[in-house]
């Protein structure tokens, strides 16, 4: 493929920056370019934004909503995105669910659940991974039991993201469990709002509520709101985490987390002297970059391979690996630039003279991006998990 931008790709990015420029509102850019937290109505509140605007949705087909754009314009648009520090699209919905509806929903389905994902009225969250079934998914145990018109489900899910805002939760559970592990799994959707739902929050490594178990305790599912065939759930699971994967290599993220490193390690901070100015550092940043500029160009071959509806396959695996490798290790070149200012500290205690501004700036940030980063090899299937599917997908071993 052509990696050169055309000038119609040029005449978009200058599109997307003018509606960035003008439409993301100034907190929200702010806590976003200082690599803060956004909370929950950040981002409702940019996602109605973008779908005013017709942007919100643009994996979709057009007729759901979707945008025409190529797989050029997405990559452009997500790399001005988080160049002006917008907030991500939380992916559930919009990026995951959504399409699995799309691709295997019934009409009804799909007239039901999509208008409400795009106007931000459903909320939803991911019921995969359980105890003693994360990576190796297929293990799960959560049993849904036909009763009449019901599925009857039982069981537990946890580190599920945003479960304390979800209205709905997207389910794999096992429906037949005689059945080799990956034949005999459903794909339901689950009202959050059900009798005999509990969700119980669980404190992450940098002190945040982003993940949680979610219990169920004979909860009634219309079978209505099974996708797709009963016990043939994992196709669908299948090809949803191929998305999924490919999302998290992040690499509209990344590079706007590298241009802040090089920003911060440029300064002149108390001896006068800058840390880019340092051979060995200044190295660790180029090769960075250039793993950078390697796996852009690589996301973009799988995603113009699969523009026309089907799986990234195997590249979603490569993907996920490096690119959460390479933003792990930006953290760790953030926390090193900062040096004392990146550990963890309680703002009110901590006086700073003027010349430490920038690094009041950043300061809150480091420590939680850090933290938070560790577990990107690991959700979405580790990545020792990725190697294997690549090793059978690939090089048939």
């Amino acid at each position: 493929m052509d990696i050169q931008f055309t000038p119609a790709e040029q005449a978009f990015r200058e599109e997307v920056r003018a509606f960035l420029h003008h439409t993301l509102p100034a907190d929200i850019a702010a806590r976003g370019r200082q690599g803060k937290r956004f909370n929950k109505q950040d981002q409702v509140t940019w996602m109605r934004l973008l779908n005013e605007r017709g942007w919100l949705a643009s994996g979709w087909p057009v007729e759901f909503g979707g945008t025409d754009w190529s797989v050029v314009e997405k990559h452009i648009f997500d790399e001005e995105c988080a160049a002006f520090g917008a907030p991500w699209i939380v992916p559930f919905g919009v990026s995951m669910v959504a399409p699995v509806i799309i691709k295997f929903g019934t009409p009804e389905q799909k007239a039901r659940f999509l208008p409400r994902i795009l106007s931000c009225e459903d909320w939803w969250c991911q019921g995969y991974s359980e105890p003693g079934a994360g990576s190796d998914l297929a293990a799960l145990k959560t049993r849904a039991v036909r009763d009449g018109d019901h599925y009857v489900v039982n069981g537990q899910k946890t580190w599920t993201t945003l479960a304390h805002y979800a209205d709905w939760i997207f389910c794999l559970v096992r429906t037949d469990p005689e059945a080799q592990q990956q034949r005999g799994i459903s794909f339901l959707l689950i009202d959050m709002k059900t009798p005999g739902i509990t969700v119980r929050p669980i404190i992450t490594l940098d002190g945040e509520h982003e993940v949680n178990e979610v219990f169920f305790d004979n909860v009634r599912v219309p079978v209505e709101n099974l996708v797709g065939e009963e016990n043939k759930g994992w196709t669908c699971a299948k090809y949803l985490l191929t998305h999924e994967r490919t999302s998290i290599a992040g690499i509209g993220f990344a590079k706007e987390m590298l241009a802040r490193l090089k920003h911060i390690a440029g300064q002149q901070f108390c001896d006068g002297v800058a840390l880019i100015d340092d051979a060995q550092f200044r190295l660790q940043i180029a090769e960075l970059e250039i793993q950078l500029m390697a796996i852009e160009m690589s996301n973009l071959r799988i995603l113009d391979a699969s523009r026309e509806g089907g799986a990234p396959g195997a590249g979603s695996s490569f993907m996920k690996i490096r690119g959460t490798e390479i933003r792990q290790a930006i953290t760790y070149l953030m926390s090193k630039a900062l040096g004392p200012y990146a550990m963890p500290y309680i703002e009110e205690e901590l006086g700073y003279g003027d010349q430490l501004a920038l690094y009041r700036d950043y300061s809150t940030a480091p420590a939680s991006q850090y933290l938070d980063m560790r577990k990107a090899s690991v959700y979405g299937g580790s990545n020792e998990i990725q190697k294997n599917i690549i090793a059978k997908m690939i090089l048939e071993l």
